[in-house]
């Protein structure tokens, strides 16, 4: 067995059987791959489901449930139940690309890298908010690259869980995922990969469509846990936590200084007047290249919106966690 495709799983039985018809679909022989799914603790039913797809599927897979213990402890159990030479990690909210697992066995083969990360696109078929989600998280005008989507990066690239892998010697040598972060185990496993001397390289290739949150609500409820992991990582290792993570923050923090000065001075009133026209020509220009990136003139409507979800639960998320401790 060439490549362990591993997911970890929670109540997500209604995503599983697209994520299945796409390793249907792929280029790769299927007896090179294998899917193992780790189910941590789901009560709709994934295992019978599981079970009645086996007989429709064309590849190997293997099924875990365990009791509810977070992400990190199934992305761990899924690399010691793998047979793989290499473990991929994809999200049940992703679907993957025909040349998905054939562009990844190409760049281990020919590069002899250690370990990848790869980016997350919106497909077609997507919602106008998922699509204007997927700009917010991906754009260098809203992240920076730093989920890989630039080579002009302005911080340290890690590589997430959606769309990641590492070859066994490197599991074997580092250990699996940590178990005590919500939304940062990830970055945290990518970190010592990196730490261990590895050779990590982006695939741009090795991409893949992912869903994400459907509503406002629930994408800044995620957001803001990604905003409180990344300070609990910082504790962990202080280089996990450069300028531009602590820029929506200070963002927000100042946005709060500027609106409660204006109530009563004329001079926080004129800054704030500048801001907001600022803050306007901005969202004009994200929503501009979004619609035009996203090919869909609501999606770039919704953009403005989706980026100040994403500024500020984020900041908050971080400013709750600094205060905390």
């Amino acid at each position: 067995m060439k490549l362990s495709v591993i997911v970890a799983t929670y109540n997500r039985r209604h995503e599983l059987e697209e994520l299945f018809g796409s390793f249907k679909q792929q280029t790769l022989p299927p007896d090179q791959f294998e899917v193992v799914i780790v189910d941590d603790g789901s009560t709709d039913g994934t295992g019978k489901f599981i079970e009645e797809m086996k007989a429709t599927l064309s590849f190997t897979i293997q099924y875990h449930f365990q009791k509810n213990k977070g992400p990190g402890y199934a992305r761990t159990a899924g690399m010691e139940k793998a047979n793989g030479k290499i473990f991929i990690f994809i999200d049940s909210d992703c679907i993957a690309p025909p040349h998905y697992l054939q562009s990844i066995a190409d760049a281990f083969e020919k590069n002899k890298i250690d370990a990848f990360g790869g980016p997350d696109r919106s497909a077609e078929t997507f919602s106008a908010w998922d699509k204007a989600v997927n700009y917010t998280m991906t754009s260098f005008l809203t992240t920076g690259g730093l989920r890989g989507s630039s080579e002009k990066k302005l911080a340290r690239y890690y590589p997430r869980s959606f769309n990641m892998g590492l070859r066994r010697e490197i599991f074997e040598e580092i250990g699996g995922f940590g178990s005590i972060y919500h939304y940062g185990e990830d970055i945290e496993f990518s970190h010592r990969i990196i730490k261990s001397g590895a050779r990590v390289e982006y695939i741009d290739d090795a991409y893949v469509y992912h869903k994400r949150r459907s509503t406002p609500s629930a994408f800044a409820k995620q957001v803001f846990k990604m905003g409180k992991a990344r300070v609990q990582l910082a504790r962990i290792d202080r280089s996990m936590l450069e300028p531009l993570h602590v820029l929506p923050a200070i963002i927000l923090l100042t946005a709060a200084i500027i609106a409660a000065g204006a109530l009563f001075s004329a001079i926080f009133q004129y800054i704030l007047f500048w801001c907001l026209t600022i803050a306007l020509v901005g969202a004009a220009i994200i929503a501009l290249h979004g619609g035009i990136k996203t090919k869909s003139i609501r999606a770039g409507l919704y953009i403005p919106a989706a980026f100040i979800f994403q500024l500020t639960a984020y900041g908050a998320g971080m400013i709750s966690e600094f205060i905390r401790k």
